[in-house]
This record gives structure tokens, sequence and C-alpha cells, in this order.
């Protein structure tokens, strides 16, 4: 067998998250079925994510690792799209592993994307992968109130009380907001994030879009370093993995 990396693409509205569950269906659950029908039937190998989303979170492009026959890239992406049918997974790209390489550890940077709907009116066609928010929202001054975060700082004010990373310093490199139409979008980018960090940040900053809280309360939400400082956990279903950095990069195709 031979170590794959596969750059997948999933809507996260009818699973636990990722990481595989006792009770209730897990994307890498999923995955590693499929894996393992390609491979004849034989056991379940651990497939492993540069980054481990909740339930109800979407993926345009996770890079999974997993052991799979040695096929040309194109059959592989067949193979492992018809055996995880009718999933909403898809397998994009791939490519054997470099040697010394893991999926986990060797990501330089994580991105990820949050998406408002600003409207009066409620989603259609886009429930679950928006969050709704009828106020109109002032999106420059939430990216004005978004730049304190830029930086290393103790996120501890947006954390979750479950998160079990051993320190709540991170080094946050991109926090923008911008508006597209009637969507407000927020696009961040760090090595790695706590546990709802950016749905929390998300919330916060729609406090200071809907004009409840001025531009600095942010930067004191920070310093406060207490979770009940901070706003509301921004719902899962407008928060995507958008990709992951790699130094140098996979040669997916």
């Amino acid at each position: 067998m031979t170590l794959w990396a596969l750059e997948i693409e999933y809507d996260g509205t009818p699973f636990m998250g990722w990481q595989r569950q006792k009770h209730g269906l897990a994307v890498q659950q999923v995955i590693e079925e499929a894996a393992s029908r390609l491979r004849g039937g034989a056991g379940i190998t651990e497939a492993v994510s540069a980054g481990r989303t909740d339930a109800g979170v979407h993926a345009l492009a996770m890079v999974v690792q997993i052991e799979l026959p040695d096929f040309t890239p194109y059959r592989i992406r067949e193979a492992m799209n018809f055996h995880l049918r009718p999933h909403p997974i898809a397998v994009l790209r791939c490519c054997v592993a470099p040697e010394g390489w893991n999926a986990r550890f060797s990501a330089q940077a994580r991105r990820y994307r949050y998406i408002i709907l600003n409207r009066p009116q409620p989603p259609t066609l886009a429930v679950n992968r928006v969050w709704h928010v009828k106020a109109r929202l002032n999106e420059q001054a939430m990216h004005r109130a978004a730049q304190a975060l830029l930086g290393h700082h103790d996120f501890s004010s947006f954390r979750a009380s479950a998160c079990q990373a051993k320190t709540p310093m991170r080094t946050l490199d991109l926090l923008e907001v911008r508006r597209e139409g009637e969507r407000v979008v927020l696009e961040t980018k760090a090595r790695s994030f706590l546990h709802h960090q950016v749905r929390n940040m998300a919330g916060s900053l729609k406090m200071v879009g809907e004009g409840h809280w001025p531009e600095r309360k942010i930067a004191e939400i920070l310093a406060a370093r207490s979770r009940p400082a901070a706003g509301q956990t921004a719902p899962a279903g407008g928060l995507y993995f958008m990709g992951v950095d790699y130094d140098p990069p996979l040669p997916l195709a």
C-alpha cells in the first residue's frame, strides 16, 4: 500500500464533524470505509486530516492522508468517488504523499471562510450554508475591529470551553471582512486555530457590525482572556475550511 494525499470537498450538514464518533456518521468514517472497499475489503486504515471540522461545518479543500493501492491519481480519484457515494463528499485531487509528509503536522497554515447572508429575507437555497442576519451589517467597521486580533495573542476569549489545546496562544495571520452583495464574508488564516475560534470571532464581529458594540470592544474582549466577555458562537453552517498550505506545495493532480 501507498500513502496518498487527497484533497476533498464535503457538505458538513449530515455529519457529526470530521472525527469518527461512537454515535452518528462522521466524514472520517466515510473516507475510511470507502478506502477499505477500494482495497478489496481490507481492514480500516486511519485517515488523518489537516483539520478537524465540527458538526455542520463544510470543507472546500480539506487535505487527508490515507493508505491506498499504488494506482494512478486518476484511478484513485475516480474509484474513491465511486465508493463515497451517496455521501456529499468528493475527492477533487490527489497525489502520492511525499516522504516524511503528514497532513496535520506538515501544515504551515490553514484557511477558513465564514459567510453571513445579510438580508431581511431568509435563505432558501443556502439553508445550512450561511448564517442569516437580518439587520444591515457595517462590514467596514467589522473589518477595522478585526485587525485588533492579528498577531500572536492569548485567544482564551474566543476559545470553546471544551477546547483540548494545550495553550490558548495562537498567531492569527489574516482576518478580513468584506461584502459581496447580500453576503458578508470573513476570511482568516493561521497555522492553527482553537476549537470554535473562528465562529466565536464571527459572533463578536457581528455585534460590531450591528452597531451594538464599538469597534474597540474587540480589543477589549481579547485582553479580557475570558470566553463570557465575547459574543455568541456563530452557527456551524456558515463556516468553510478553505485550504491548507504546505511547503513545498503538494503536487496534487
